[in-house]
């Protein structure tokens, strides 16, 4: 065969054989199956990822406080170490979570305007032009959830805690366990007085707490814990 009639594209047939299961009920619900399925590991894996990212930053502070409080001659600005690892690591979980956010809620639509009438025939569809909306995600993927808005999530439901602990340890570390020194002198940086370390982390646990409570809008979608459900993309707010 001479090499300019080699075939280096599909013909018109071939590249519209997946419109044509789109148009055939049945064709389309073999295929749905499969796409469900994938969508759920993609969302496994990316929970897995996040749970990872989390383990990491427990056993860090643990590993931390064992190190801290194993002498009294262990300095406690060891601990505000600990408080810039874990802004590191809540960093880089909160962008997972949102490409895990991208996964859930896709996973969520399916069931929502698929399974959902499979089982309740009779209610009318949650979006009626669902097809289009999962076909749109799947050509142009966007997030679903705000960076504002996951980063206040993953702080309330893991970081607060962990940044409270620290902070607590801090706070022993500089007077209970450091009985021959004013807690002033044991909160000391090399130039920067105790108190001036103290007010700095006092405004810290503030922003951490405000982002926390962030009473913002809700964006990302869902219908748990009493909250009015959001818009499945970002896109809905603008054909509003």
């Amino acid at each position: 065969m001479d090499i300019d009639e080699t075939p280096d594209r599909l013909d018109a047939h071939d590249e519209e054989v997946a419109a044509h299961a789109g148009a055939d009920p049945e064709a389309f619900l073999s295929v749905l199956p499969h796409f469900y399925r994938g969508s759920v590991s993609q969302t496994t894996r990316a929970q897995d990822r996040l749970d990872r990212t989390t383990d990491w930053a427990i056993t860090l502070i643990a590993a931390l406080l064992s190190v801290v409080f194993a002498s009294e001659d262990m300095p406690a600005h060891l601990l505000l170490i600990g408080l810039i690892l874990l802004g590191m690591f809540l960093f880089f979980e909160v962008r997972r979570y949102r490409f895990f956010d991208v996964w859930r809620s896709q996973v969520r639509f399916v069931e929502e305007n698929i399974f959902a009438n499979v089982f309740n025939p009779a209610d009318v569809e949650y979006h009626p032009n669902w097809r289009e909306k999962i076909s749109d995600d799947l050509r142009q993927p966007t997030f679903k959830v705000s960076y504002l808005e996951a980063l206040s999530r993953r702080v309330r439901r893991v970081y607060a805690l962990l940044f409270v602990v620290v902070g607590l340890a801090w706070v022993f570390k500089i007077t209970l366990f450091s009985p021959g020194a004013q807690w002033t002198e044991a909160a000391a940086l090399p130039g920067i007085p105790g108190l001036v370390v103290a007010t700095a982390l006092a405004l810290f646990y503030i922003a951490v707490f405000l982002i926390a409570f962030w009473p913002g809008k809700r964006k990302a979608k869902g219908e748990i814990h009493d909250v009015e459900p959001g818009y499945w993309k970002e896109a809905d707010d603008e054909r509003q």
